[in-house]
């Protein structure tokens, strides 16, 4: 009749690798925005600024965002277990 709930530590990896992520995706893309504003405005710009289209290089900033919070969040979830055992 009753659905099973999830442990909690269960639940709780899966917040912190959404939280983590979304916050690597929100600074990579920041952090890209930055690269592209100062590649172009620099007094000697660069091939890879002429080459390369500012949508790719803010997706790769988002990416690379993406899969370093989730590798924090997974880390820091592996500590958390280890130090509750």
């Amino acid at each position: 009749m009753g659905r099973k709930l999830k442990p909690l530590k269960q639940n709780r990896l899966y917040f912190y690798v959404f939280c983590c992520s979304l916050m690597g995706v929100v600074l990579g893309a920041t952090a890209s925005q930055a690269e592209i504003n100062e590649c172009m405005t620099g007094s000697a710009v660069d091939n890879s600024c002429l080459t390369k289209s500012p949508v790719v290089r803010k997706l790769e900033g988002m990416g690379m965002g993406l899969f370093a919070g989730a590798g924090a969040a997974v880390a820091s979830t592996w500590q958390l277990w280890l130090k509750e055992e």
